[in-house]
């Protein structure tokens, strides 16, 4: 008589989860809780809002560089690990900086177009590297070098919204103004995103991995 399969245990995805991949779940819920106090900031006018906001985009890749370390040094590399990576960084560093953005005063028709590009480059760059990733790393451990930049440089986009709110230059007064193009609103600010994004989906940019 064949055997029943055994049936999976509760939880069972958890429970073979490796340390790596609970160090990128903490990536992506830094990522989620940065989103959360954007929208509390755009509730409250606090700006702890927003620091709090802004300070868990490092936060977030202080995990981001934690996870790959721990995996080396374990030796547990696997599809899933790779995907979580990517689906953590995507909040973090794509949306997080974008609803931050938004918190921050870019609410122009432009501007919001300039926020979704730059969410959709991170999307696709994070797609293309998982695609390609195996080809790149030549058989080692890791890839040698990054086709485009790494979507956690969006950490610095960060910043200088976080620098922004320091100088008290949020809202109708971020640096650069607004201009009026057409039927819909452009604060300057909001073309670094584009600068990010744009890089981010470059194939002859080419960056070794430390």
């Amino acid at each position: 008589m064949a055997s029943t399969p055994e049936r999976p245990k509760h939880f069972s995805m958890l429970r073979e989860m490796q340390l790596a991949d609970l160090f990128t779940l903490g990536n992506a819920a830094c990522g989620m809780a940065s989103v959360f106090f954007a929208m509390f900031y755009v509730a409250t006018r606090a700006p702890a809002h927003f620091y709090a906001a802004a300070a868990l985009a490092p936060a977030a890749f202080l995990f981001d560089v934690l996870d790959g370390r721990i995996a080396r040094w374990r030796h547990q590399h696997s599809a899933l690990g790779r995907e979580l990576d990517s689906l953590a960084d995507i909040i973090s560093f794509g949306v997080g900086p974008a609803a931050l953005a938004f918190a921050a005063g870019m609410r122009g028709g432009w501007d919001m177009a300039a926020l979704i590009y730059f969410v959709c480059c991170g999307v696709s760059r994070l797609a293309r590297f998982n695609v390609t990733a195996e080809t790149l790393s030549a058989g080692a451990d890791k890839v040698a070098y990054f086709e485009g930049t790494p979507i956690p440089t969006s950490v610095l986009l960060t910043g200088v919204l976080a620098w922004c709110a320091w100088r008290e230059r949020l809202g109708d007064a971020l640096f650069g103004g607004v201009w009026t193009i057409g039927p819909a609103d452009l604060h300057p600010l909001a073309l670094l995103f584009v600068l990010s994004g744009s890089l981010m989906i470059s194939k002859t940019l080419r960056i070794p991995k430390i």
